[in-house]
């Protein structure tokens, strides 16, 4: 009798017969890619100005439904203006989940500003509404209309939380808790582009949103992020910020503030805009490939598929399953790995991370609970 892991291997090769080695997830180019950066060569305007950023920004308006979008060169550059904008200054606090990738994290530490680390709820993998409400409750008071840490006197200026593989968390819940504190919500939707809660797409629920379009996404620029607001003053600092805060002129060079050079070259908006031509049938493919996933589990004792959560419509950007322990989490790692079928486990949380690991957490049972099970699966679309 076969065991699981041996059954494991063999379904996800089912699924991905045409790959010797099957990573986690990788682009498909299936469309106008070719053509669309061809263009952008011939036209000889591949850096940060040119047809094609434009487009892309007007295409990111219309999946989102979000006023303005903002092309930037990463989503970690996105993330860092954002927070700008938000208000984060030098030694305020943000809070945010442990359980996220670094990117998050260091955007905060861009702005000199500190983490502080709030639990997740299991089913989402985002930040607690209840957790977040429970740390404000035991740690912050109002001081002239801002929050503050009575612990360490700084400002609470910001909450940052994550959309974990593309699944949304409580997303309005958690506006509700910064709302009553006065602390400014900016949403880490760098994984979940084509994902809604209660029918509005992640992103658009906070002052500012962020997507990412990375070698790994569902859509990708190659790198590439961009910002969605629905606050006009936002969007245009946001363009102004990321374009090295030139103000316009025929010809002087006149620069108004410390800018960045952010800019989305137009080269990757060339194949971003070919990308996203195709996000609908990507999107269809990979939740036929989770309901694959979902139904083979459902015969399997001690593990769980992660499915979207309620109120939901994930993209399942990464397919993840529930182990029953740690170890047996690292024996299906191994199992996999060593046999062609690329698996992660979830990041190690960030208050365990060098650079982070002074930073102020609360009760972080739930993220802990996760990080010893969850497993990623290959997730690419399916040729």
């Amino acid at each position: 009798m076969k065991d699981n892991f041996t059954r494991i291997v063999e379904f996800v090769r089912s699924l991905y017969p045409e790959d010797d080695f099957i990573p986690l997830h990788v682009p498909r180019f299936l469309g106008n890619e070719r053509k669309y950066v061809m263009d952008a060569i011939d036209s000889t305007f591949v850096s940060s100005v040119g047809e094609y950023v434009n487009r892309f920004e007007q295409m990111m308006q219309q999946i989102t439904g979000a006023k303005y979008a903002i092309a930037t060169v990463n989503g970690t550059s996105a993330l860092h203006i954002a927070l700008l904008l938000a208000g984060v200054k030098n030694g305020d606090e943000v809070l945010t989940q442990p359980l996220t990738f670094v990117a998050t994290c260091n955007a905060i530490a861009y702005c000199n500003a500190k983490p502080v680390f709030v639990d997740v709820d299991r089913d989402t993998m985002g930040l607690s509404p209840d957790k977040l409400k429970s740390f404000l409750e035991s740690y912050a008071e109002m001081r002239a209309g801002k929050c503050v840490n009575r612990m360490t006197g700084n400002h609470i200026t910001a909450c940052l939380p994550m959309h974990t593989f593309g699944h949304p968390c409580r997303i309005d819940e958690l506006l509700d808790v910064c709302k009553k504190f006065n602390i400014a919500l900016v949403e880490d939707a760098a994984e979940s582009l084509g994902s809604y809660y209660k029918a509005r797409h992640t992103g658009t629920f906070g002052l500012l949103g962020i997507l990412s379009f990375n070698g790994n996404k569902i859509a990708t620029a190659g790198g590439g992020g961009v910002i969605i607001t629905d606050n006009s003053d936002l969007g245009k600092k946001a363009k102004h910020l990321t374009t090295t805060a030139k103000v316009p002129h025929p010809y002087e060079f006149v620069h108004s503030e410390i800018g960045y050079n952010y800019r989305m070259p137009n080269l990757n908006a060339a194949l971003i805009c070919a990308q996203l031509e195709q996000l609908d049938a990507y999107l269809a493919d990979k939740r036929k490939t989770a309901e694959c996933y979902k139904k083979f589990f459902a015969g399997m004792a001690d593990v769980n598929f992660i499915a979207e959560p309620e109120n939901s419509r994930s993209n399942y950007w990464l397919n993840a399953i529930l182990t029953g322990s740690l170890e047996e989490r690292d024996k299906l790692l191994k199992a996999t790995n060593d046999n062609g079928v690329m698996t992660r486990p979830i990041w190690k949380l960030m208050n365990k991370v060098e650079m982070f690991k002074d930073c102020l957490c609360g009760d972080l049972v739930n993220a802990e609970w996760l990080e010893a099970r969850v497993v990623n699966l290959p997730s690419s679309v399916r040729i």
